[in-house]
């Protein structure tokens, strides 16, 4: 009932640039916090971004100074500018959201949601 989805990755040389996307969608009542997690080859999962509704963002160290996050709550959309890339950034990117939605019955229910990942490669 909802879902996000993520647009943007691709294959971008070392000091690049990219844009990645994430909406919402479905019968959202509200979102809370929203982020943006990565997995590379072989390690864990790993934040990379939060965002509050109020638009305060946190970032992962290795991300701070190249990386900016934002959100448009009217549109439920969630964005991440990648600046200045590193081939240590090639993962596998995820939006994620913790919502508040209605069902089939009209009932408000709390759920957190993951987008199905873009894939960010940083090669020369």
């Amino acid at each position: 009932q909802v879902q996000l989805v993520e647009t943007g990755g691709g294959l971008v040389q070392p000091g690049g640039s990219l844009r990645l996307s994430c909406a919402a969608q479905g019968r959202i009542f509200s979102t809370n916090v929203m982020g943006w997690y990565r997995q590379a080859p072989g390690k864990q999962r790993e934040l990379v971004a939060t965002i509050t509704p109020g638009g305060n963002p946190n970032y992962a160290d290795s991300v701070k100074g190249r990386f900016t996050g934002s959100r448009d709550n009217a549109k439920n959309m969630i964005y991440l500018q990648m600046n200045n890339l590193k081939p240590e950034d090639t993962a596998v990117y995820s939006c994620n959201a913790k919502v508040i939605y209605t069902d089939d019955y009209g009932t408000y229910r709390n759920l957190e949601v993951w987008g199905q990942g873009t894939l960010v490669t940083v090669s020369s």
